[in-house]
């Protein structure tokens, strides 16, 4: 069992920055990789970034050079700087943990928090 909270939503202006921070309990030993996706209004969900248990990160293309995650092993912490946003980057993020387990791989979601981008 894993429990993710997200944190640091909020309301920016197109070209500002803001920072999300998720926090992961519980069995974090097995998680192998952790990141954030989102979902905007009618919208289907889709990874953002997300981070590896080794260490190596993944971006959708549309935030490459924008957006910087990282973790903190030692607080069992993620964040996501976004920089330069813009009004597309509205949505709601959610925080994503794919944990192993010997029959296979689990996905923890956290609740989920607004970030909206205005123009």
């Amino acid at each position: 069992q894993v429990q993710l909270v997200e944190s640091g939503g909020g309301l920016v202006q197109a070209g500002g920055s803001l920072r999300v921070s998720c926090a992961a309990s519980g069995r974090t030993f097995g998680i192998v990789a952790i990141g954030w996706y989102r979902q905007g209004p009618g919208k289907q969900r889709e990874l953002v970034a997300d981070i590896s248990s080794g260490g190596s990160t993944n971006y959708a293309d549309s935030v490459k050079g924008r957006f910087t995650i990282s973790r903190d092993n030692a607080k069992n912490t993620v964040d996501l700087q976004m920089n330069s946003l813009k009004p597309e980057d509205t949505a709601v993020y959610y925080c994503h943990a794919a944990v192993s387990a010997g029959w296979g791989r689990y996905d923890y979601w956290g609740q989920g928090t607004q970030v909206t981008v205005s123009s």
